[in-house]
């Protein structure tokens, strides 16, 4: 559809992640087939009708990502007000974290060494899998066991950190890859959907039972770093954030911070 390669474009055209471009597309081109018009004759109603459709099955997130979509697709490409959409509050859901044994469990459990040293390099740095399948050998400086991202979320450039042992380990696996564009591909960056393949493999072979997904171990990396007393204004630079509010989540689900708590009745028994 026209429309939607105008969109791509104007998205690639302002700096939105690959994420965000698939995304927005999706929803936009799916949107078009639910209205089944042509593009003089889509309005606000048809916009509204099809996001009134998705409370049926979708998650409130899902759908608040939708409007989105189409906010940016109708005023943007179709040059048309979609006016005010009011939609649910975002879930606040406490995403999923791995154990450090957990962890290792996973990373013991690849098959591959090119898929332990992407899963240890998502763990080591808290990077995003987006930003990590675009990662070139220069962006690594391995002799201080730091990188950086390349216009990463917001079109930011931030720095990340590795492991002394998972920086010796990428460095022996680059010798071999000389003429490699990317890090972990020759000319065309990994798809993140072959990334997402890799850690559910994984996980099936670890049998750990949680949901296990590329960001997991994001998140696993800052609440490790958080319960070994990091400062959280430093996590928040290493994952990138823009507002110190969302790295807070963290404090939210550090299960070892929470078990340093002394019970307020274990106290009561004491002094009886």
């Amino acid at each position: 559809m026209e429309s939607i390669d105008k969109l791509r474009t104007e998205l690639m055209l302002r700096g939105f992640s690959p994420m965000t471009v698939r995304n927005y597309s999706f929803f936009a081109e799916k949107f078009l087939q639910d209205a089944n018009k042509s593009i003089e004759q889509i309005t606000q109603e048809d916009a509204r009708k099809y996001l009134a459709s998705m409370f049926e099955n979708k998650s409130r997130n899902t759908i608040m990502l939708a409007a989105a979509s189409l906010k940016f697709f109708f005023t943007e490409i179709l040059k048309k007000e979609v006016g005010e959409i009011k939609m649910p509050k975002k879930e606040n859901r406490l995403p999923e974290v791995l154990s450090k044994e957990e962890v290792s469990k996973l990373l013991n459990s690849t098959e591959t060494r090119k898929s332990r040293l992407i899963l240890s390099l998502l763990y080591s740095s808290g990077l995003r899998v987006s930003e990590l399948v675009h990662l070139k050998p220069s962006d690594i400086n391995f002799s201080e066991n730091t990188g950086w991202v390349r216009r990463g979320k917001g079109a930011k450039d931030r720095m990340f950190i590795l492991s002394n042992g998972l920086g010796n380990e990428l460095q022996e696996y680059m010798k071999k890859r000389k003429d490699a564009k990317y890090l972990f591909s020759q000319e065309e960056p990994l798809t993140t959907r072959n990334i997402q393949k890799i850690v559910k493999h994984v996980r099936t072979r670890a049998d750990i039972q949680k949901k296990i997904t590329p960001h997991t171990l994001r998140h696993s990396f800052a609440t490790h770093l958080l319960e070994a007393g990091t400062d959280i204004r430093m996590i928040q630079n290493l994952l990138g954030h823009s507002s110190l509010n969302t790295t807070q989540l963290y404090t939210h689900i550090s299960s070892e911070q929470i078990r340093k708590i002394q019970n307020p009745l274990d106290n009561l028994v004491e002094k009886q």
